[in-house]
C-alpha cells in the first residue's frame, strides 16, 4: 500500500509532501497504517461538503493504493470526517520524524 498526503495552507503556507510504502516500513507499523485505512474506510470516503476558506488552515490531499485500486480525498481542517483524523494524526507524525 502507498500513501501520499499533500498539505497545504496553514499560517506559514510552506507545503508538505509524504510518501509511505508499507512494504518499506517495519511490519509493526506496516500493520498498524493498514489497519487506520481499514478503519478509515478510506476507499469508501467522499469529499465533505465545502466549507468557505478557513484562514490559516491546513488542506489536506491523501491518496492511497492498494494493487488495482486507489482513491484520492481532499479535506480542510474544519470539514475531518472523524474516521480519517487516526490516520492523518499517524501520517502527520511520520512526517514531522523524516
Amino acid at each position: 500500500m502507498q500513501i501520499t498526503v499533500e498539505r497545504s495552507g496553514g499560517y506559514t503556507g510552506i507545503p508538505l509532501t509524504l510518501q509511505v510504502d508499507t512494504a518499506t516500513l517495519p511490519s509493526d507499523q506496516a500493520a498498524q497504517l493498514r489497519q487506520l485505512v481499514e478503519a478509515a474506510d478510506f476507499f469508501h470516503l467522499t469529499a465533505p461538503p465545502s466549507i468557505s476558506a478557513q484562514p490559516d488552515r491546513f488542506e489536506y490531499e491523501i491518496t492511497v493504493r492498494e494493487g488495482d485500486r486507489q482513491h484520492r480525498v481532499t479535506v480542510g481542517d474544519m470539514a475531518m470526517p472523524e474516521p480519517l483524523k487516526p490516520l492523518l494524526g499517524w501520517l502527520m507524525t511520520m512526517a514531522s520524524q523524516q
